[in-house]
């Protein structure tokens, strides 16, 4: 079963988040736990919350993935910026864990800003390291990125670096972005086996959770993030249906953070449904 969703807003709290991914066929869906360019997070309505639990429930829903705001950077050289990203992830975890338990959450890992990547590393390391607790249901997931700047986790050993760092990695696991890896130099349109032998090599399939599925609008290895629809972009729509049929990633929830409407995200969903299910006739 291909478990398929979009980025929602959550202004309208989170079983509104529910029936607009059960209207356009999706059965996950990923939001901000926040405001992505801001700092105060909703207060949660607990009866808000059971009514998508339920509603997950009822309808089978893969695990929904909550996502960081972008101003986190948890490997910047200012100590009040680092502070921040350390609060506001605690913060976030610990609503999950209340009111969406054993879901996901994932996070941009942040640029080193000219400290070089060994210190951009050790200080992600060093804000896991304070905020993960042996108790908590939420899993904390990197993501890839795609090289622009000073930006950390563009390349597989960082990542796996980072994991195994990490005291209780065990939490933790990896987010993998289409449109990031492609155009960080992983290419995935011509050699998809290939770079999933890399990943396991330095991180591990095993710590795979997660797919954001984009295309890209930049050409491969331009190290730019620019998302594109499916099918309209340099990846293209064949190698994006490989990637939801392949035997390593099939199983995994896959997320959409294509430039569209609830009309698009459904368009996109039902086309990639079709590929998934040609598949398995073929099969």
């Amino acid at each position: 079963m291909l478990h398929i969703g979009c980025h929602l807003s959550s202004s309208k709290g989170y079983r509104h988040m529910g029936e607009e991914a059960l209207s356009i066929g999706a059965d996950t869906f990923q939001f901000f736990t926040r405001n992505p360019r801001g700092s105060k997070a909703k207060q949660v309505n607990p009866k808000d919350a059971e009514a998508l639990r339920d509603m997950m429930r009822a309808h089978t829903f893969a695990p929904i993935l909550g996502h960081a705001p972008y101003t986190l950077n948890a490997c910047a050289v200012d100590e009040g910026l680092r502070e921040f990203a350390r609060s506001a992830m605690r913060e976030d975890i610990r609503t999950l864990d209340t009111y969406l338990p054993g879901m996901l959450y994932n996070f941009h890992p942040g640029s080193h800003v000219g400290q070089g990547i060994d210190a951009g590393m050790a200080l992600i390391v060093e804000l896991l390291e304070a905020i993960l607790t042996p108790g908590q249901t939420t899993r904390v997931l990197l993501e890839t990125m795609s090289g622009k700047g000073t930006e950390v986790g563009s390349r597989f050993e960082e990542l796996g670096y980072i994991l195994r760092s990490v005291s209780l990695n065990g939490k933790m696991g990896v987010c993998l972005d289409t449109c990031h890896v492609y155009s960080a130099g992983y290419d995935i349109v011509n050699d998809l086996d290939g770079v999933l032998e890399q990943f396991d090599r330095c991180i591990g399939l095993d710590k795979l959770y997660a797919i954001h599925l984009n295309d890209s609008l930049m050409p491969f290895a331009s190290r730019k993030d620019r998302h594109a629809r499916i099918g309209e972009g340099t990846i293209g729509f064949d190698a994006l249906a490989r990637c939801v049929n392949h035997p390593a990633l099939r199983h995994l929830p896959f997320y959409l953070e294509t430039p569209n409407e609830l009309p698009g995200y459904a368009r996109e969903i039902d086309l990639l449904r079709e590929a998934y299910r040609e598949e398995n006739l073929r099969g």
